[in-house]
């Protein structure tokens, strides 16, 4: 199993080019399933997820072409390629690839509302919270669908068609936006979505719908209105800038010291996350094709943070922003308001000498004079970046275990970092 070794304590100085967004190119791949005609993503990350997602989509039968890389390509743009989901076998999403990955529930809504009889397996994915599934499936019986439970599989069938309806959704749910949105897209007559996610990577998943033939109005907010259509057809896409992994590199310099701008990244899906940096003591300066962080050899402020659903600080920020804030000059508080289990990384960051105390879902964080290496183990997917950011300024080295959680959502990580400065190195046994 492959580690990731860090020597800390080197400023970060270059550029780094952004990847595409996992968080939309999985429910992107997934609208594929909507259409007989072929769906072209461009940007696809080359991230674990997108892999175990194609060989899901494969096993119902999409069919899938790559494109070759062309002459002078960056060595880290995204692949682009072909879904055709002309000739679907099975409508059936089995156990031991759907548990592996929680996002691959979503293939629930687009088969359904397609051929109207469909089998989708419970989910699995990051053991941080237990995310019940019950707004999705609240979604769907709206729409008229007839749902069961058997044997940890949802059984779902929808004779005659899904039919459009108001949904009202009691908390604001990424996941149940997208199943919700994709099934009306072929429901018969107007669909309502209330309270819908409002995350840029919601609304890159709704413009390409567009681009694919349905009609869908309110993009951005959160009340969606959908009129359903017969049949949506192909189009071509490119995924928006990972918001996430921009975010996280910025921290990362923030943490360091040094200069780097973040090719290609979107500071207006950022204004949350950069007002807190700028409140921390770093300068981020928006440039044509991105945005560029400094931070000079003054010591970090604290700054105290609350998770929310977008445009509030991210949930998916939540872990990198707690390593950010070990060693800033006095305490600082986050509260994660999203997911009620979203804190193992607290006991690993503690190997490295962090002073961090947990009450319910709130952390405080005292700030350190210096980090120290250790060997610390990943536990989900952001935990895992938070332990390399906080790695990154200790003395001496680390060794980062479990690191499959990091490949499934950070594309050639320390190779972007390598390049900017950082003693980090896989290690593969």
């Amino acid at each position: 199993m492959d580690r990731i070794r860090i020597g800390g304590g080197n400023e970060l100085n270059g550029e780094i080019p952004i990847s595409g967004a996992k968080n939309a190119a999985l429910p992107l791949m997934i609208a594929s399933l909507l259409t007989a005609e072929t769906l072209t993503l461009k940007n696809l990350p080359r991230l674990a997820d997108v892999q175990l997602l194609k060989r899901i989509l494969h096993n119902h039968g999409v069919d899938q072409r790559t494109d070759g890389k062309r002459a002078g390509q960056c060595s880290q743009a995204g692949e682009t390629v072909h879904f055709t989901a002309a000739d679907i076998v099975d409508t059936t999403a089995p156990y031991n690839l759907v548990s592996k990955m929680r996002a691959s529930f979503w293939v629930l809504g687009p088969l359904l509302t397609r051929f109207h009889d469909t089998r989708v397996s419970l989910p699995g994915g990051c053991a941080i919270g237990t995310r019940p599934v019950d707004f999705y499936l609240m979604a769907l019986r709206e729409l008229g669908a007839e749902l069961d439970i058997e044997n940890g599989y949802v059984v779902a069938k929808a004779p005659g068609g899904l039919k459009g309806n108001r949904i009202t959704f009691p908390m604001v749910s990424v996941g149940a936006t997208h199943t919700a949105l994709m099934a009306a897209t072929l429901a018969k007559g107007e669909t309502v979505i209330e309270n819908a996610a409002r995350e840029p990577e919601v609304i890159d998943v709704a413009e390409c719908l567009v681009k694919m033939g349905a009609k869908i109005d309110g993009i951005g907010t959160s009340t969606l209105t959908i009129q359903g259509v017969d049949e949506l057809h192909g189009a071509t896409h490119e995924v928006l800038a990972d918001r996430i992994e921009t975010g996280t590199y910025a921290m990362a310099v923030a943490m360091t010291g040094g200069d780097v701008t973040l090719r290609g990244g979107r500071p207006d899906n950022l204004n949350s996350m950069i007002s807190v940096l700028e409140q921390a003591g770093a300068t981020i300066d928006v440039e044509d094709n991105g945005m560029r962080i400094r931070r000079n050899g003054n010591g970090l402020k604290p700054v105290d943070v609350e998770t929310q659903p977008y445009p509030g600080f991210p949930t998916d920020l939540q872990a990198q922003f707690m390593a950010l804030m070990t060693r800033a000059g006095g305490t600082s508080v986050i509260r994660e308001t999203i997911f009620e289990n979203r804190f193992m990384h607290v006991q690993e960051l503690a190997r490295l000498g962090a002073d961090i105390s947990l009450s319910g879902d709130t952390a405080t964080v005292k700030g350190v004079d210096q980090l120290h290496g250790a060997e610390v183990m990943a536990t989900d997917l952001r935990a895992s970046v938070s332990l390399v950011i906080a790695a990154l300024a200790a003395e001496g080295e680390s060794m980062l275990h479990r690191v499959y959680h990091l490949d499934r959502g950070f594309e050639t990580l320390e190779d972007k970092l390598s390049a900017c400065g950082a003693d980090i190195s896989r290690i593969s046994d």
